[in-house]
């Protein structure tokens, strides 16, 4: 018999990954606005400041091409055009699982309620659960951008706790960021299996579990680790 009643998922980078290229949606975000490209996508992300700005996406991705049209010298071109520029060729149903995370899903359904708690708005969200084609398997979607808390306050998690009707310490969190996934949920009283990237570690956070793939998590699931 498993330890918990239900789980709950990250979407980014834990149930999901993008499968988008990149590199042609930052060369067309340039050509839209008729300017010779500067930097690549990784010097992008490079000089974002902190997670994402879901109230002002544009504003929050505007600021690092300002950063980086400084450090290029590239003062002719608008940032803020550049980034709605780039959120018009993003494409949010471009996803596919990552490994092992449909397996995962039909191992939790196999304890109770599963559910999804992600700091996206439902507008950005939604289209990469329906492309996954798992709306029908959760019984709980909290879109924390939507509400007055994102993680790693509690209030997320314990939206989908009261959805489920599931105590915390009988309920799973699986995600990816320490500082919002595992800091959140350990925060609403969830024990937390971290999903760490190549060569990273968990110090000083303390997830109950660290798996380096999805297709652990059943083990876990099954009281087997």
């Amino acid at each position: 018999m498993s330890a918990f009643d239900a789980v709950l998922f990250d979407l980014d980078g834990t149930l999901c990954r993008r499968t988008q290229d990149t590199a042609a949606v930052y060369a067309a975000a340039f050509e839209h606005v008729g300017a010779t490209p500067f930097g690549e996508p990784a010097d992008l992300w490079a000089a974002l400041d902190g997670p994402p700005d879901h109230d002002d996406w544009t504003g929050y991705i505007g600021a690092g091409f300002a950063r980086l049209a400084a450090q290029n010298s590239r003062t002719d071109v608008d940032p803020l055009a550049l980034a709605a520029a780039l959120r018009e060729f993003v494409d949010d149903s471009a996803v596919a699982f990552t490994e092992g995370a449909n397996a995962a899903l039909d191992s939790a359904a196999g304890c109770g309620g599963v559910g999804v708690v992600t700091n996206g708005p439902k507008e950005r969200q939604e289209p990469k659960l329906c492309a996954l084609g798992v709306l029908d398997r959760l019984d709980s979607v909290v879109y924390a951008a939507d509400l007055h808390r994102k993680k790693p306050h509690a209030l997320p998690f314990h939206r989908a706790l009261a959805e489920l009707e599931t105590s915390s310490e009988r309920a799973l969190y699986v995600g990816n960021s320490l500082a919002y996934d595992v800091s959140g949920a350990q925060n609403a009283g969830l024990p937390v299996a971290w999903l760490r990237s190549e060569g990273s570690a968990a110090a000083p956070y303390e997830p109950e579990y660290v798996i380096d793939s999805l297709s652990e998590l059943p083990a876990i699931l099954e009281g087997e680790r």
